[in-house]
């Protein structure tokens, strides 16, 4: 169970009922800090929807960060989402995988390993950072740094409040293990 109960409109002022709409866990935790979730809103919702970043590789690069967290709300939502978005089945199991893992092309491989660094050692490699650049331009480099980034905030989040992962995603933590 979550560290806090998880909330519902009744439990909030009208004015930030909104904040729970959607029917997800990690919502009605953030939504205890009504400015806090509106401002983790806004940045979540520029990454998924405003970002030049091409899409697959951006959930590519997530799902990456829940593997290494070994967050499963993250991972399981988004694999759901990954595939929404242009991932197959085998990128999700290379994903779990990670770099080096059969299958993946130049650019996979670079966002999985950028995506490792960032997370494990705090900052891209200066020779991951120029290879992946060869990719994407500046603007790109950016918004992929920030997505890795807010979505290791994320994982950290959902597991000190250990936050459920709902009934209609469990199946995905069967269908894709983590890999060892």
């Amino acid at each position: 169970m979550a560290r806090l109960p998880y909330l519902t409109p009744d439990d909030l002022d009208p004015d930030d009922r909104d904040l729970v709409e959607r029917d997800i866990n990690l919502v009605k935790i953030t939504a205890y800090a009504p400015g806090g979730a509106r401002a983790f809103n806004r940045l979540g919702g520029w990454i998924r929807s405003s970002s030049t970043l091409d899409a697959r590789l951006r959930e590519m690069a997530i799902l990456r960060v829940g593997v290494l967290a070994r967050a499963d709300y993250e991972y399981t939502h988004h694999i759901e989402l990954g595939m929404q978005f242009g991932m197959s089945e085998a990128d999700v199991r290379a994903v779990a995988k990670g770099p080096g893992a059969a299958g993946l092309g130049e650019i996979e491989e670079l966002v999985l390993r950028a995506a490792d660094e960032i997370t494990l050692d705090g900052a891209m490699a200066a020779d991951t950072f120029a290879a992946l650049h060869r990719h994407l331009d500046g603007e790109q480099m950016v918004e992929f740094t920030l997505a890795v980034s807010y979505y290791n905030a994320v994982t950290r989040f959902l597991k000190t409040f250990e936050i459920d992962v709902e009934d209609e995603y469990l199946h995905y933590l069967n269908d894709f293990p983590y890999s060892d």
